[in-house]
């Protein structure tokens, strides 16, 4: 992992700064819940730059997913501006971003209709984010790809749809 820079929140243009203080809150929360806290090899779903065996301290990662954290809010912003959500969306958004990138969460629907100020539809449509690319043998040997859902990422996105709609 890069070195990061400790207290971003506490510095202009920090998460709370971009996303606000009540969905930055939620967020230091939120996302590691969703991804599981490691401190061998990286923190928190972090594996830009991970390193095999490396041991973090949780100090190194809460630093280190305050700085992921605010590098997906500004990607978000950028697409979708923040000042157009609500808290909810902010907090769903950014953990989304956190999940399946910038580029796939500002291509999305969910951008699209963020965008367009259809709250509900902005919501729901991370739903559409459960599969993964799997590939099943078939009845003749071969082997072909498919999209699977997940449980964990069907559970992960009630879970932010359920933030998304209910927090102003």
């Amino acid at each position: 992992m890069k070195s990061v820079p400790t207290q971003t929140s506490k510095r202009p243009g920090g998460l709370a700064a971009l996303v606000g203080v009540a969905a930055a809150a939620a967020l230091i929360t939120f996302t590691p819940k969703q991804e599981g806290r490691e401190l061998v090899t990286y923190c928190d779903g972090a594996t830009e730059n991970a390193q095999a065996g490396k041991v973090y301290t949780p100090a190194q990662c809460d630093a280190q997913l305050e700085y992921d954290l605010m590098r997906h809010a500004a990607g978000v912003n950028a697409c979708v501006p923040m000042q157009n959500l609500t808290v909810g969306q902010r907090i769903a958004f950014t953990d989304m971003a956190f999940n399946v990138g910038v580029a796939g969460f500002c291509n999305s629907t969910m951008a699209r209709l963020a965008n367009q100020r259809d709250l509900l539809g902005s919501c729901l449509a991370m739903i559409e984010w459960v599969k993964i690319s799997k590939y099943v043998k078939q009845p003749d040997g071969t082997t072909k790809r498919v999209l699977v859902p997940v449980k964990g990422l069907v559970l992960r996105r009630l879970r932010a749809i359920d933030i998304c709609l209910t927090k102003a």
